[in-house]
């Protein structure tokens, strides 16, 4: 990869506020396990679970897509995965989902990494045609 990769990423302030909620979550929990809502104390916890595991996903995968001339980085919880242009087939899904159009960017090598607006920042039509024009230039 170049000096100068062009970069993707959860957007840092979706991050924060992933992080605020599971404090906020965490400490109702506690607050309210005195009480005798006990289910609403699981519930909570539960929640609290769920928030700390997406924000800490989110932090952990930063950026998620690097692209230079050379091609892409791809970061996982998993690892970093560093793949030549040539190896790489990219493509738009758009699907219906709850009744509205949700676009995905799929990088396809030897596995499959589906991307989407939560894990690009951005929409990933302006991701591929990034990509697009930098693999062909």
């Amino acid at each position: 990869m170049d000096n100068s990769p062009l970069t993707w990423a959860p957007r840092a302030g979706l991050v924060a506020v992933g992080w605020l909620l599971a404090v906020a979550a965490g400490a109702s929990a506690i607050f309210i396990a005195g009480s005798s809502d006990r289910p609403g104390a699981v519930l909570l916890g539960v929640a609290t679970i769920a928030l700390a595991a997406a924000a800490l996903h989110g932090t952990l995968v930063r950026p998620r897509l690097a692209a230079s001339t050379s091609g892409l980085r791809v970061r996982t919880v998993g690892g970093t995965r560093t793949l030549a242009w040539g190896e790489v087939q990219l493509r738009l899904v758009t699907s219906r989902r709850l009744g509205r159009d949700v676009t995905v960017l799929e990088v396809e090598s030897d596995d499959l990494v589906v991307l989407g607006w939560l894990e690009l920042g951005t929409d990933p039509r302006d991701v591929h045609e990034a990509l697009v024009a930098l693999r062909a230039g």
